[in-house]
């Protein structure tokens, strides 16, 4: 969903880690919403009242750290899900790529898309053990751990049930990339200035009404796909999910008929409240990592200033930078030489 601009300045490892740090920090922080957002797609009796009270009977019967069950896996399931999706995503996009090195906005979301698809296929089951330990009651758990979770389902349902529900995010990475599209196809005339004109707080902005429209356009299959991870007939009470059914078409059957249409939205407030904080730690954290980094590397005078060091061509590639100051360095050392020479 969230995405930060990449700096040149920076090298590969640099900008993983800043990635890494910033969605550590931000699923961490907003890690209550992703669980009552979670728990309200299955169906579990905690979403029965509504969207504040959800709150209240989480604490109720788990406690505190029930808001922060699954997170741990989740923020493991960024590193490897971030890394294929860069690799993939650079991969097409320069299949993609003209004469001159430009691609059209939509092969852009398009390629995207197609590696969303291909980092959530690498981590899947990590996102079933996410949605497992988080749908389970904490104080009577059946899964204890991350290893534990996936082999006890491996075991038990085979290795197929750690992929139950994949599909739908092929299907449903459709509509988010229109819903991506839609947005950024308008944004032109929404601040009526060039997008690459735009001010941090614009981007902001706009990344978040991105997002809100994307996830809005894709909830449905999420949904389903939530509750299909979770269903299992080794668990009780079917792992807490409110309709029973077999396979995709008859899960989408079952929700429309028992709980109505917009069912398939449940827990999309929660969803959109969890936005704006969201990608407001995600690029305050990226931003912050990346000063350190560019500090280290020589382009600004201090971590806490965006001031750049005089001299220093800002264009420039931190391996060319590199081998920039190690050639003026040699050069002032064979001059400071000379000059011992001649005196002597």
């Amino acid at each position: 969903m969230a995405a930060v601009k990449t700096d040149n300045r920076l090298t590969s490892s640099q900008s993983f880690v800043c990635v890494g740090f910033a969605g550590i920090f931000s699923k961490t922080f907003t890690s209550p919403l992703e669980v009552v957002k979670i728990k309200s797609q299955v169906g579990t009796f905690h979403c029965k009242k509504g969207f504040w009270q959800s709150f209240v009977l989480v604490y109720q019967n788990e406690g505190l750290r029930a808001f922060w069950k699954g997170n741990l896996v989740s923020c493991l399931r960024l590193f490897p899900y971030t890394a294929v999706h860069i690799t993939t995503y650079k991969q097409i996009v320069h299949l993609h790529m003209d004469e001159a090195g430009f691609i059209s906005q939509w092969r852009a979301i398009f390629a995207g898309g197609l590696a969303g698809v291909a980092a959530a296929l690498t981590t899947y089951p990590l996102e079933v053990a996410e949605t497992r330990l988080i749908v389970q009651n904490s104080r009577e758990p059946t899964y204890i751990g991350i290893v534990h979770t996936i082999s006890k389902i491996n075991r038990n349902e085979g290795l197929f049930s750690l992929y139950r529900g994949f599909s739908l995010t092929v299907l449903g990475a459709f509509p988010f990339s229109v819903g991506c599209y839609a947005v950024y196809m308008n944004l032109d005339q929404l601040w009526r200035e060039p997008q690459f004109r735009f001010t941090p707080l614009q981007n902001l902005i706009s990344g978040c009404v991105a997002a809100g429209v994307a996830q809005t356009l894709s909830y449905p299959f999420e949904t389903v796909k939530r509750k299909m991870q979770a269903q299992s007939s080794r668990l009780p009470h079917f792992g807490g999910v409110d309709v029973h059914f077999n396979g995709m078409i008859n899960c989408f059957v079952q929700i429309v008929k028992n709980n109505g249409f917009f069912s398939l939205w449940n827990g999309l407030t929660a969803s959109t409240v969890k936005i704006v904080p969201y990608f407001c730690l995600l690029f305050t954290c990226f931003e912050m990592c990346k000063q350190v980094f560019l500090y280290r590397n020589g382009y600004i005078i201090s971590p806490l200033s965006y001031k750049p060091t005089p001299g220093v061509d800002q264009s420039l590639g931190p391996y060319e930078l590199e081998e920039v100051k190690r050639y003026l360095k040699n050069r002032n050392f064979e001059t400071e030489e000379s000059s011992l020479r001649k005196c002597w």
